[in-house]
């Protein structure tokens, strides 16, 4: 099913999996591919390593929450498996071109881009997009191969290999996490276009794929995540209050009243640029594009829901209009924003305490645009530094530094203070790919009395029933790896997060209708909570195959296995509000992260 391309040879092969089972040509084929076809060790930028991109069996179909593609390969900021994602309309564009998984390998020797059209591969040069953003690179590539045309890009970051440096999709939506633009940067790699007039994905049972869009439609107006992801300005645009601690405020070191504003729903007047059909055949369009009025390039405002989070209250920042701004630059950039984040508020943290001199001060708005241009060209000593993301960056300082940096596995954590939710400590510390804030469903959703209640009997379905929030124990590590393994299995089957079960329309019941129907093979719950298992230890293997045989780059990847979190998060309780005294105690914390791995059948720590 992949094509394996060859970017230095221009070489493109066919392997047929199809008789494999399990695997949905998602991440547990790339996994797969990975160990088959890379020697341990590798430097994440050798030219051996190997870059996975799929739509896979269920991907880019027109069905709700099924607008996903997954980009995967050995990370430049952890050392293991980086798998990232990507909304919006290039899975669909990647099946209509005719191919449902790519392999890279190689290097290129001038920049190139990769062209599926018409189910046929091939390699092309284009050192004239050298040095341009996500916006210019896609436009050009749009003019040679049709407006309809669907591009996976990278910007400058990537040329620079930035190691947290992201891959944009159509203009907007940005596969984030662990540094996969730098991956396509090492290979010289620009680009994946996906351009040709096929039709959209086949089904094996239309009728059903049309009564579940039609029950999505209407749960819209009755499920609260749905509607609020549907509604101007989204998910993403934070205008609730939120209470102390429940996200990181100037680099996690502020856990009472922060002094910052939330925007208010009129703040995001005239700020919209595209706010519906976004993701092909998903009523949802829960990722809207926001940008400032006037000035810059706004087509590239895809606003995820850790924007405004990571780039404004962990910096200090409440300017709407500054962090959308940057937000748009970061996707043009190709900057992952969680990392760049995490990095600048570890900066300003240090410059705040002595450690970096002449280093940027929180609350800065003014210098935030050109630490971004810096970060993103590597210009300056500063620059530099911190594209190589927090952990390196502390380590260059020195050891004064290193509390500082508030990273698992060397990634930036997500702002959501795990603290007052422990279920999410646990899964930043110990999913095997590293911290992500999608990949575990939120403490809070299911309090007996805070909670979504009307999630309670879906969570209950997978051996998580309600639980208070706060509370850490054996249970606490139960319950959080069985919707990790839940959660897993979405991205597994290349299945929106934001459109499933337990808190979102698509119940199990849906999701096993739903698979059914695109594939027209038998499918259960067993089914679906197995392929979540099997990604989960497919990135753990691979994890411990990197640990085992860590070749050169073992200095570089010190953290490739910790089960950590930084010690603030065990030390410093949450000073006031509703969750104030809350902290992640150690011996309840090591106690849950033996039960989380005795329920995915894993020997603790090995």
């Amino acid at each position: 099913m992949p094509f394996i391309v060859d970017v230095t040879s221009g070489d493109v092969e066919k392997e047929d999996r199809t008789s494999e089972k399990g695997h949905y040509g998602g991440t547990v084929l790339g996994l797969r591919l990975l160990n088959e076809r890379t020697v341990p060790g590798l430097d994440p930028y050798d030219p051996r390593t190997l870059l996975y991109v799929a739509a896979g069996m269920l991907g880019g179909t027109l069905a709700p929450g099924l607008a996903k593609a997954v980009f995967l390969a050995k990370s430049p900021l952890t050392g293991v498996a980086g798998e990232a994602h990507a909304l919006g309309p290039f899975a669909a564009g990647m099946r209509a071109s005719g191919a449902r998984a790519l392999a890279v390998t190689g290097r290129a020797e001038r920049l190139s881009y990769v062209l599926v059209e018409d189910g046929r591969v091939s390699v092309h040069a284009c050192p004239e997009l050298r040095g341009l953003g996500v916006a210019e690179t896609t436009d050009a590539l749009r003019a040679k191969h049709g407006g309809e045309a669907h591009v996976a890009a990278i910007g400058p970051a990537g040329e620079h290999l930035v190691r947290y440096a992201s891959v944009v999709t159509d203009h907007a939506f940005a596969a984030g996490r662990y540094g996969l633009g730098a991956v396509f940067g090492s290979k010289n790699l620009k680009a994946i276009v996906c351009a040709g007039g096929g039709a959209p994905a086949e089904v094996a049972d239309p009728g059903k794929i049309a009564a579940l869009d039609t029950y999505y439609r209407g749960a819209l107006a009755t499920n609260p995540l749905a509607a609020l992801q549907a509604s101007v300005p989204g998910f993403a645009g934070w205008i609730d209050p939120l209470a102390p601690g429940y996200a990181s405020v100037r680099n996690f070191s502020e856990t009472g009243e922060p002094g910052l504003r939330v925007p208010a729903t009129e703040d995001y007047d005239g700020r919209a640029v595209s706010t519906s059909g976004c993701c092909p055949g998903c009523p949802n369009d829960c990722i809207k594009i926001f940008a400032p009025p006037g000035g810059g390039e706004r087509r590239t405002g895809g606003l995820g829901q850790e924007a405004f989070l990571s780039l404004g209250w962990n910096l200090g920042i409440d300017d709407l209009d500054a962090v959308l701004a940057a937000n748009a630059r970061c996707n043009d950039l190709g900057l992952d924003v969680v990392s760049l984040g995490g990095t600048l508020a570890f900066a300003m943290e240090c410059a705040q305490r002595g450690l970096l001199p002449d280093g940027p001060a929180f609350g800065d708005t003014a210098a935030l645009k050109s630490l971004i241009e810096d970060v993103a060209t590597r210009s300056g000593a500063l620059g530099d530094l911190l594209a190589e993301g927090s952990a390196r960056a502390a380590r260059r300082i020195g050891p004064e530094a290193v509390p500082y940096a508030m990273t698992a596995k060397g990634a930036e954590l997500p702002c959501f203070d795990p603290r007052p939710q422990p279920g999410l400590g646990l899964g930043y510390a110990l999913a095997p790919g590293g911290p992500r804030y999608d990949a575990l469903e939120h403490d809070l959703d299911f309090d007996p009395v805070a909670g979504l209640g009307y999630s309670f009997p879906e969570a209950a379905r997978v051996g998580a029933a309600p639980a208070p929030a706060g509370r850490l124990n054996e249970e606490r590590g139960r319950r959080s790896a069985r919707l990790l393994r839940l959660w897993s299995a979405l991205d597994a089957l290349n299945l929106c997060v934001f459109a499933s079960t337990p808190t979102r329309p698509l119940t199990v019941d849906h999701l096993i209708s739903l698979v059914t129907a695109v594939l027209g093979e038998k499918f259960t719950l067993k089914d679906l909570l197995a392929a979540g298992q099997a990604r989960l230890d497919g990135m753990r293997a691979y994890a411990l195959r990197e640990g085992r045989d860590a070749g050169a780059d073992a200095q570089d990847f010190p953290d490739r296995l910790s089960e950590e979190l930084p010690a603030r998060l065990h030390d410093e309780p949450i000073a006031e509000g509703p969750y104030e005294g809350a902290v992640l105690d150690r011996e309840a914390f090591a106690r849950a992260r033996r039960a989380f791995y005795e329920e995915l059948g894993w020997k603790d720590g090995s």
